[in-house]
């Protein structure tokens, strides 16, 4: 396990924070950890930013505007991106099958390595949130972190 580094913390209650920092904040370490745990792993070039094309459900087969989308970025930055993890070898990029004009997304045998480890990381963090928090406590902030990704509060 790579062990990271702790930021300091500013002395603000939590009972002050709104919902938007209180889920920033979480997102923000564990995008740190999963970086630095790939960099550990042999995938030295990845970065944060990258993060936003190799997050959940991952771009294989995806075109560039829908990731753009579920970034919530730019078409152009994240043709950026896209740029960078092709020349990395993670990613090609083709046309798309029946569709004029249109491109897919596609991970390589290194991407899909990557995105294979990016889920041994996130298991790992969730044994140890689990742990923190206690199972049951655990199981609840999933359970309405789930209820809020369902509903329009999340859209």
């Amino acid at each position: 396990m790579v062990s990271s580094v702790k930021m300091p913390r500013p002395s603000i209650e939590t009972t002050d924070m709104l919902i938007g920092a209180l889920l920033r904040v979480p997102a923000q370490a564990i995008h740190r950890r999963i970086v630095n745990e790939l960099n550990a792993a042999g995938f030295e070039q990845l970065r944060v930013p990258h993060m936003a094309v190799l997050q959940f459900p991952g771009p294989d087969g995806v075109r560039p505007g829908m990731l753009a989308e579920r970034a919530g970025m730019s078409k152009q930055a994240m043709n950026q991106l896209l740029r960078s993890l092709e020349a990395l070898g993670y990613i090609v990029r083709s046309d798309a099958p029946n569709q004029r004009r249109a491109r897919i997304v596609r991970l390589t045998k290194r991407g899909h390595a990557a995105y294979a480890k990016i889920h041994d990381i996130l298991r790992d963090i969730e044994r140890e949130w689990s742990a923190e928090l206690g199972p049951r406590d655990f199981a609840q902030l999933k359970e309405l972190l789930s209820r809020v990704w369902e509903s329009p509060l999340a859209r």
